[in-house]
Order: structure tokens, then sequence, then C-alpha cells
């Protein structure tokens, strides 16, 4: 069966040509990755604030990289699911470009080109005093802290924390401004500046779809609200695509 899809919600998908995407923790969620947050805020004791600072960084750069290699345990086992590759697949059709406030890179590992990752991702690090930038995969960390390999500074995560600028907000602000139809998977969209978009997209003319397993604040703009899982959802719509693409 499927979750129903719209025919007006078709017909506006078929006559657009850029679409922006906003994703969120809900669809990594059934890749099974879990919260950023654990049971009461905690990690190992520790409140996540502290090991997702510069300064809880600073402080103890040791503790901060066990919490990241343990995170990057848990996303290493995941792959990327149906949401994610249905993404991948209408880029192909579209102007399209994904803004996510995952870290996990899932969605360019499903195939998506245009991918605008404004917390960073867990598998990049930078260094503390030079300009390097790079991967890392290794799970687990051979060295905690990991060091540069231009000058032997302590490595950091190339994520976000908290009160750090986040990346690609006048691309994304964009993506908003221009696009014929926004998405909003999977997220409640409340942590700016990503809490704006839809709304930026809205007051821009474009035709804003909510897809999420609950309504949240994002629903009342909605032009189409699609309550259900991330997979359930963009199956459905992409079998409907398909059949009009033929």
């Amino acid at each position: 069966m499927g979750i129903h899809i719209p025919d007006s919600l078709v017909k506006v998908l078929l006559e657009a040509r850029k679409i922006g995407v906003l994703t969120g923790a809900g669809i990594s969620a059934e890749s099974g990755i879990p919260t950023f947050r654990g049971s009461g805020g905690l990690w190992e004791g520790y409140p996540v604030e502290k090991v997702a600072t510069v300064e809880g960084f600073v402080e103890d750069p040791e503790l901060v990289w066990r919490f990241y290699d343990e995170r990057r345990k848990n996303i290493a086992r995941a792959k990327p699911n149906r949401a994610h590759i249905a993404l991948a697949e209408m880029e192909k059709h579209y102007d399209m470009w994904v803004i996510t406030q995952n870290i996990d890179g899932l969605h360019l590992e499903a195939g998506s080109k245009n991918v605008i990752e404004m917390h960073g991702n867990i598998w990049r690090v930078r260094c503390t005093s030079c300009d390097y930038r790079g991967e890392n995969r290794e799970v687990p960390l051979g060295e905690i802290p990991p060091r540069c390999p231009k000058c032997n500074s302590i490595l950091r995560p190339d994520v976000v924390w908290f009160g750090e600028p986040v990346y690609g907000v006048e691309k994304a602000f964009q993506v908003a401004r221009e696009s014929d139809v926004f998405f909003v998977i999977g997220t409640s969209a409340q942590v700016h500046p990503a809490a704006s978009l839809p709304y930026i997209a809205k007051d821009y003319g474009a035709t804003v779809v909510e897809v999420n397993i609950e309504k949240t604040p994002v629903s009342i703009i909605a032009d189409y609200v699609l309550l259900g899982r991330a997979t359930e959802v963009l199956d459905s719509l992409l079998r409907r695509l398909r059949e009009a693409w033929r």
C-alpha cells in the first residue's frame, strides 16, 4: 500500500525545476544511528555539552575524542537507507540540494552530490594549529587524540560544536529562496539557523512539504504534511514520480 501521496503534490513536483531538502536526525534514525544525546543528556556521566564545545576540547581533548570515537563506531555500522537513496535518485531529475543537520555522511554515501553539511562531517578532521583538513575513517581510532600529519598538533573533529557558526549558511539560504519545492524531512526545525529555512522558502513562494513521524511547528506553514517514516513516504513518492517519468 505505502503512504498516500496526493495527486496535486505529484503535479507540483513534475512542474518543479529546483528542489531544496532539509534533513535532520529522523532520516538517519532509520539507519540505526543513535540520537545525539544519551540518557538524561549525559555521556559516561558527563553533560553532552562538555564533550561538544571548544572549551571542553581545550580542557580535555582525550575525553572529547573518546566520545567521538564511540559515535564513529556507531555510525560506521550504519548504511544509507531507502530515504537517503530516494533523494539521491531525485537529484538526477532536478536542480536539487540537500541541506542536512546530520554529521554521518550518509547522504554523500547514498550518492547525493549537492549536499550542504551544516554541522560538519564526523569523518573529517581539522588541525587545531595549521590549515590541515582531511578525512579519517579509522575505527576505532588508533591514537587518541589523533595528530596532524603536517605539524603534529592535535586534530579535532570537523564538526560544529555548541557556540560555533554552522557551515554553508549563505548557500543554504540561497537554496531556500530559489526552490520551487522545499522538503523538511525528519526534523522539527527548531535549531537555528536551519530552523528558518522552511519559512524563507515559503516566503519566496516554494511549496513546503513536511515528512515526519509526527507534526512539528513546521506543519503549520507546510503545504503538505506527510506523516510516516521517511523511508516509507519517500518510497511512495518516488514510485509515483517514476510512473510519471516513464
